[in-house]
């Protein structure tokens, strides 16, 4: 793991790092000291380890609650490199789309097929991020909704480090299976009125959690606007499921 650079402000210090080939960036409170909980954040789709919202909740994450943070750029997004692969699949998909087949089905393919890879480069972010001595062995958490979820269901599934995480706008085509083997708390956040993800979709992924503690946040609205107090709910969810 390198450190590439450091800055600091309002109580925060964001630190750009790479690992191998993985670009990412970690958050914790200024002159951070021993072990502390742990949150990987996963992005969206066409976004980037430092979205404004990953970065908004990374920052409260770690100002209200002393947390660390980390978020990673998955591969083909931010300052990774385009996979000729990926670039294919996506023409493909917006010609199959515009021949009228659903988007849904298209986009769990996709998200499946990336899974593969980004679920053990995350583990090994979590390995690299713990032997810090400002971080340490400490809970971890998992937040990520869209590609976040479609890519944070598997992982949490895989992860026995993962204590609780806040999922959502995904739907069950491609992550059922996965779901069913998740057991940690989890937050799941749905908008009604989903363009993406149709609601029975999202729904089915709900029902397939296999979480005995699980609670579905439905708010009106598209796959984008989600609600700014669902925040405030998020960062009460990890205290209480982080400490």
């Amino acid at each position: 793991m390198r450190f590439n650079s450091r800055t600091s402000s309002d109580g925060v210090s964001e630190q750009l790092f790479t690992l191998g080939e993985i670009p990412g960036v970690l958050w914790t409170p200024d002159g951070a000291a021993g072990t502390r909980p742990l949150i990987l954040m996963g992005h969206g789709g066409g976004q980037h380890k430092k979205a404004p919202d990953i970065v908004d909740r990374a920052r409260r994450f770690v100002a209200e609650r002393g947390f660390a943070v980390v978020a990673v750029d998955v591969p083909a997004h931010g300052d990774r490199p385009k996979v000729e692969e990926y670039d294919r699949i996506a023409t493909e998909n917006q010609a199959r789309v515009a021949a009228g087949e659903e988007l849904a089905p298209l986009i769990a393919e996709f998200q499946a097929l990336v899974a593969r890879q980004t679920v053990p480069e995350w583990q090994a972010v979590l390995d690299a991020v713990q032997d810090l001595g400002h971080v340490g062995a400490g809970p971890v958490g998992y937040w990520g909704v869209s590609l976040g979820c479609g890519l944070g269901v598997p992982f949490v599934a895989a992860e026995p480090r993962v204590r609780a995480a806040v999922l959502g706008l995904g739907g069950a085509l491609a992550t059922a299976e996965a779901a069913a083997r998740i057991t940690v708390p989890v937050e799941f956040l749905l908008q009604w009125d989903d363009e993406r993800v149709p609601r029975s979709q999202g729904l089915a992924l709900f029902d397939a959690l296999g979480s005995a503690e699980k609670t579905l946040h439905a708010n009106n609205g598209k796959h984008g606007d989600v609600p700014a107090f669902e925040l405030d709910s998020t960062l009460r969810f990890f205290a209480r499921h982080l400490g």
